[in-house]
């Protein structure tokens, strides 16, 4: 059974995910801080993989140190560019990041990282290359679905019409599934399709 840890930021930074299935080796969803080093040594974690839902620095703080220490960086195929450019780094004048990402994921794609089962969704609409995570029945939203309200769309690459677009696939899904979002509380799904906002706006 996957153990689903939830790292809450300090300061300017995104909700953290590390997963494990044998409590040895994790897979980390969108590390944004260096010190979640700290948190997987506390728990006698070594993370062997990265998964990015984007590439803002909120939630991309804490690669370097991970690929230092060897972990693999995966991000959705459309967002590897962006997440390197000028044009992202920008917003908040920051350097370059010190990483390289180790693969591309396209929609649909499934994939296994430390025994654990992902399928990578294409969620564009934040981001230009935006993209969500099943697992099991846990759905990692980054910054496309929050409870009650969705991404915001006036950064660089941002678009309005994609993102509704992504939140229709994502309200598509079969079942329900426990939303693990980028900033704030979780959610289900079953409870953005009933009572998030904007709902109305995907008809």
């Amino acid at each position: 059974m996957t153990t689903v840890i939830k790292i809450l930021p300090l300061g300017f930074a995104s909700n953290s995910y590390i997963l494990s299935e044998d409590l040895k080796t994790a897979v980390v969803v969108d590390p944004s801080e260096p010190r979640i080093l700290d948190e997987l040594s506390s728990r006698g974690l070594q993370c062997r993989a990265v998964l990015l839902t984007h590439g803002h620095l909120d939630h991309i703080g804490g690669c370097g140190a991970l690929f230092e220490k060897g972990a693999a960086i995966y991000c959705g195929e459309r967002e590897k560019d962006f997440i390197f450019s000028r044009e992202n780094y920008s917003i908040f004048c920051e350097p370059l990041p010190k990483f390289e990402i180790a693969k591309t994921l396209c929609d649909g794609e499934k994939f296994n990282l430390c025994g654990i089962e992902f399928t990578a969704i294409s969620t564009p609409g934040h981001t230009v290359g935006g993209m969500s995570y099943i697992s099991g029945r846990n759905l990692f939203s980054g910054d496309t679905l929050f409870y009650h309200s969705i991404g915001r769309t006036d950064f660089p690459t941002g678009d309005f019409n994609q993102l509704k677009s992504s939140l229709k696939k994502l309200f598509a899904l079969d079942g329900d599934y426990a939303v693990l979002c980028g900033h704030d509380r979780d959610t289900t799904l079953s409870e953005e399709r009933k009572n998030n906002p904007f709902a109305g706006l995907l008809d």
